[in-house]
């Protein structure tokens, strides 16, 4: 992740960091003490040293998060998970020892944090088996760094956090699973049960954007925003975000958008 999304520009000074491949000690430990009302607690997992350094960066560029630790593969990232209990795990895929999906389903199973993918790879066996595992997000490295705050903001009030560039394939997912039940209108027509504001953040929904790059784009606030998105999944029927842009496509596809 029809209107600004996550997939802007690259600024090549933040790709510079995030792409260099330069190789890091094994784990940087933080502090396991959380301060109630604090910032949220932060733990890096990525093979790679300088992506890490970009990854704190963008994460301390906001006072509200504090980077607790960095670990360079998934077995370090458990075990770092279990003694520090980070509020929320920013996770890498593909990395030795213990790759990113298997870590963030131990992660998860074991109530140790939230899990948020950021990744280059959108490859569906990484974005499935992740989302299959638990996490909570699913963010590519071309993300802006306010996107990637915005997701963690969104990830850590409850909500899960898709890129755009791979809702598509989610949805597509979804139909392809019922063959013999092709997409057709909506049980309920979203045009006759919401308002019109409602209607703009269906829409967005089904472009896969957070809470807080909807606010952005549709000129709201985020809190406003996820009243709407609320308002939105209870008239509408559904449990999910991914079931609203699910209804979303079967709305507007087609429709001048």
């Amino acid at each position: 992740m029809t209107g600004p999304d996550i997939r802007h520009p690259r600024d090549p000074q933040v790709e510079s960091i995030l792409f260099d491949h330069a190789k890091g000690p094994e784990m940087t430990l933080g502090t396991p003490e959380h301060t109630a009302g604090g910032p949220t607690r932060v733990l890096l997992v990525d093979d790679h040293a300088a992506i890490r350094l970009g990854m704190r960066m963008v994460v301390e560029s906001d006072t509200g998060f504090l980077v607790v630790g960095e670990a360079e593969n998934g077995a370090v990232a458990v075990g770092m998970a279990r003694a520090l209990r980070p509020d929320i795990v920013l996770m890498d895929l593909r990395m030795p020892v213990l790759d990113g999906v298997a870590a963030t389903e131990q992660i998860v199973a074991q109530g140790l944090s939230k899990v948020m993918v950021l990744t280059t790879f959108d490859h569906d066996e990484y974005l499935f088996g992740a989302l299959r595992a638990g996490a909570q997000g699913f963010l590519l490295k071309t993300a802006t760094p306010q996107s990637i705050i915005g997701a963690l903001r969104s990830v850590m009030s409850g909500d899960q956090v898709v890129a755009p560039e791979v809702t598509a394939k989610l949805v597509n997912a979804a139909l392809d699973s019922r063959p013999d039940q092709p997409a057709g209108p909506p049980r309920i027509d979203p045009r006759e049960v919401l308002t019109e504001r409602e209607l703009q953040v269906l829409r967005e929904l089904g472009n896969g954007l957070s809470n807080y790059t909807m606010g952005r784009t549709l000129g709201i606030g985020e809190t406003t925003v996820k009243t709407h998105v609320s308002r939105v999944i209870g008239k509408l029927g559904v449990t999910s975000r991914l079931q609203a842009a699910l209804v979303a496509h079967a709305t507007f596809t087609g429709l001048d958008r």
